[in-house]
């Protein structure tokens, strides 16, 4: 879609090009900008032109660049979570050409229900590092980064600069279901077993942890189940239900 309100479009090249004047806001893949009208954007500040590596192998943790796109993020050197991670990556059933533009910032920045990124970063135990303001930084869980349908703790003025993701993650045991209410419609329900942990979206507003141990009792404390034209929430809590038994037996197998 044509931005008709937008005027000017600058590159970044460092933190002090991130300071926004009125009506600008900031542009990664684009995929969810360019979708529908932004009467209030008059402005585009262009992240990509930072030069952030879409990956880094660090000190126990796999670093991903918030401007890497999804159909980039499948390549990093993940080992035995490689799987999981490419399940993950399809579960919003984004087309391959949205895939090759749409970013893993841009991606946890919406916030969406059912954002691949924001599923596999909470079911993998990712940190999300956001640079601030006053030319700091501040680290968040993933799971408590997004805190709503399309809402985040991002303040403003702060931007998502990665995902560190631990290492030690990478070799857990894992499993993946997807539900969703037609064979390619986009997701309604992901639980994602990874180690000692399960973690359900899409069916909720924001990404919910559970212990493996106690798997029952946690999906009976969930307080948060999505209610849209992808499903029903009493419908998203039962299949929630049937695929997160379903993984436990997996785990434990």
């Amino acid at each position: 879609m044509d931005l008709v309100t937008v005027t000017s479009h600058r590159a970044a090249r460092g933190r002090e090009d991130l300071v926004l004047a009125p009506g600008e806001a900031l542009l990664a893949g684009g995929t969810w900008l360019f979708s529908e009208p932004q009467p209030e954007v008059s402005g585009l500040v262009d992240l990509t032109t930072l030069g952030w590596p879409d990956w880094e192998s660090l000190p126990g943790v796999l670093r991903i660049g918030a401007t890497c796109t999804v159909s980039r993020v499948v390549d990093a050197p993940w080992g035995p979570a490689a799987g999981l991670v490419r399940a993950t990556a399809d579960s919003l059933l984004m087309s391959w050409k949205v895939q090759h533009v749409a970013t893993v910032g841009g991606n946890l920045c919406l916030a969406l229900p059912a954002a691949a990124m924001v599923s596999l970063a909470a079911a993998l135990g990712a940190t999300v590092i956001v640079w601030t303001p006053d030319g700091g930084s501040r680290e968040q869980p993933a799971v408590d980064f997004v805190t709503g349908a399309g809402t985040t703790t991002l303040t403003p003025g702060e931007v998502v600069r990665a995902i560190d993701v631990p290492t030690a993650a990478l070799s857990l045991p894992s499993a993946f279901r997807r539900a969703s209410l037609t064979p390619l419609g986009r997701a309604s329900a992901v639980v994602i077993g990874s180690g000692p942990r399960v973690t359900v979206s899409a069916s909720t507003t924001r990404p919910v942890v559970l212990s493996l141990d106690d798997l029952d009792a946690g999906l009976a404390a969930i307080d948060c189940w999505y209610d849209d034209p992808h499903g029903p929430a009493d419908w998203r809590a039962h299949v929630t239900g049937v695929l997160a038994r379903e993984v436990r037996t997996e785990l434990l197998s």
